[in-house]
C-alpha cells in the first residue's frame, strides 16, 4: 500500500513539474474552457431524446387532412425539433393502410397515429406493443369490436372520437324540413362507423315521424347509381361522416343539387361539398387534442392503457350558404356560413 502512495506521488509530481516546464505545448486556459464547454454541449445534445411518429391517413379530404395537421402542429408545439414525422397516405385502400401500418412496426416507431377507422383496424391488427392514437373515428366499440364499450379501450390504443350528437343531427333535419316525408341515408356499407351512424339516426327520425330508407354503396364505382336512387326517391338525404363520401361529394352535388333534394351532412367537409347544413366538430382541433395526448404518452406523463377515449367538446350548425340558396332554404339565424 505504501508502495502505491509512493509511485502515485512520484507520478503527481513528474506531471506537475511537465506542466510548468511546458510553454508552447501546454494548451491555454481559455482553450480548455471551451473545450469543455464543447464536450458538455455535445453531452447534452446526446442526452436530448428524439421520438419518431408515423401517421397513417386513409385518404385525403378536407376533415382528416385538419386532423393531422393539428395533431402534427400540437405534438411539435410540445415537443419542438424533438419530434419527426414519417406521414403516409393510403389513398382510400384499407390494405394499403395495413401495409403502411406494418412498415412502421418494422421501423420501430414511438408512436402511431391512425387517421380513421381503416387506419386504426390495420394499427390493431398490427401491434400490440407501439401505443397507437386514432382519430376522426366515430364509435370504438365498432372500429375495434369491444362490446359494451365503456370509453376506455385499455390496451395500446386509444383516440380522439368525432361523434357529433346524431339525435341533435336529426333533429337540425326537422327544423329545416319539417314537411318532409322521406329521408335517404346515403352511405358506403364497407365503413363500420357510417353503418353506426346511419342506424342511429334512422331511429332517432323515425320516432319523430319520418319514413327513412337505406342506400348503401360498396365502393365510389356505385356510388353515382345509388345516389340517383336516393336522390328520386327522398325529400331529404343525410349522409354521415363517410370518408367515402367526403372523397366523392362532387358525385353526390352533380346529382342532389339539380334534382332538388337537399342533403344533411354529418361533418362540415361534407356539407361544403354538397351539403345544405350540419351539425359539426372542428377537425382540426380534434387534431390538437390528439397531438397532446401523445406528447403525454411520449414524455411518460401518461400510460395509453390508462387514457379513455376524448370526445369534441363543441359542436356548431353550419351551413352551405350557396346550396341554401339554390335550393331555397331558409336557414335559421344561429347557423353558422361554412367560409371558402
Amino acid at each position: 500500500m505504501k508502495k502505491l502512495i509512493s509511485v502515485m506521488t512520484a507520478a503527481c509530481l513528474a506531471a506537475s513539474l511537465a506542466a510548468c516546464g511546458s510553454t508552447a505545448s501546454s494548451t491555454p486556459a481559455s482553450s480548455e474552457a471551451a473545450s469543455s464547454a464543447a464536450e458538455s454541449a455535445a453531452s447534452e445534445a446526446a442526452d436530448v431524446q428524439t421520438y419518431k411518429v408515423g401517421i397513417c391517413q386513409l385518404v385525403q379530404h378536407v376533415a382528416l387532412d385538419a386532423a393531422t395537421e393539428g395533431f402534427k402542429d400540437a405534438l411539435t408545439e410540445e415537443l419542438g425539433d424533438a419530434v419527426s414525422f414519417d406521414e403516409q397516405n393510403a389513398q382510400g385502400d384499407s390494405n394499403t393502410c395495413s401495409t403502411i401500418i406494418n412498415g412502421f412496426v418494422s421501423d420501430g416507431v414511438d408512436l402511431i397515429l391512425a387517421n380513421a377507422t381503416p387506419a386504426l383496424q390495420a394499427a390493431q391488427a398490427g401491434t400490440d406493443t407501439i401505443p397507437v392514437l386514432g382519430t376522426s373515428v366515430t364509435e370504438y366499440g365498432v372500429a375495434l369490436g369491444i362490446d359494451d364499450f365503456d370509453g376506455l379501450v385499455g390496451t395500446n390504443i386509444s383516440g380522439t372520437s368525432d361523434l357529433a350528437p346524431l339525435d341533435q343531427q336529426a333533429a337540425m333535419l326537422q327544423e329545416l324540413f319539417p314537411d318532409a316525408k322521406t329521408v335517404g341515408l346515403l352511405y358506403c356499407s364497407a365503413e363500420a362507423n357510417s353503418q353506426y351512424q346511419v342506424d342511429t339516426v334512422k331511429a332517432c327520425l323515425e320516432d319523430i315521424g319520418y319514413t327513412c330508407e337505406l342506400y348503401a354503396f360498396s365502393d365510389s364505382n356505385d356510388l353515382a347509381s345509388v345516389c340517383q336512387s336516393a336522390s328520386d326517391a327522398s325529400d331529404v338525404i343525410y349522409v354521415p361522416t363517410d370518408n367515402t363520401v367526403a372523397s366523392n361529394t362532387e358525385i353526390i352535388n352533380n346529382i342532389c343539387l339539380p334534382g332538388g333534394t337537399p342533403v344533411i351532412a354529418g361533418e362540415e367537409g361534407v356539407c361544403s361539398g354538397c351539403g345544405v347544413a350540419t351539425l359539426s366538430i372542428s377537425y382540426y382541433d380534434l387534431g390538437v387534442a390528439t397531438g397532446k395526448m401523445a406528447a403525454k404518452i411520449l414524455t411518460g406523463e401518461s400510460k395509453i392503457e390508462e387514457m379513455p377515449i376524448e370526445y369534441a367538446p363543441q359542436f356548431t350548425k353550419k351551413y352551405n350558404a350557396a346550396n341554401a340558396e339554390a335550393l331555397g332554404v331558409t336557414i335559421p339565424e344561429d347557423y353558422v356560413a361554412i367560409e371558402g
